[in-house]
């Protein structure tokens, strides 16, 4: 098994909560079964991963930042990580 991380914003947060306080389990676990879910049902092809990435809001802009922090040299290399 592997760990990441994920953040979410305020709304989604509570609803987790919500949904895991229902449910008497940890919001991690609701967490983690959605997600599974969501990749199991996950269409590979990539013109619907283009969609899906499209439909991240505010998804393009972060990716603009992240080229301008790279060009700038504010980025560290993966190997020193």
């Amino acid at each position: 098994m592997e760990r990441i991380n994920i953040t979410l914003d305020a709304h989604h947060a509570e609803k987790l909560a919500t949904m895991a306080e229902r449910m008497h389990v940890q919001p991690g676990t609701i967490a983690r079964s959605l997600l599974s879910t969501a990749i199991d049902e996950a269409d590979p092809d990539a013109k619907n991963v283009v969609a899906l990435l499209d439909a991240i809001p505010g998804a393009r802009e972060r990716a603009d930042v992240g080229l301008q922090q790279a060009r700038a040299g504010e980025t560290v290399p993966l190997d020193e990580l």
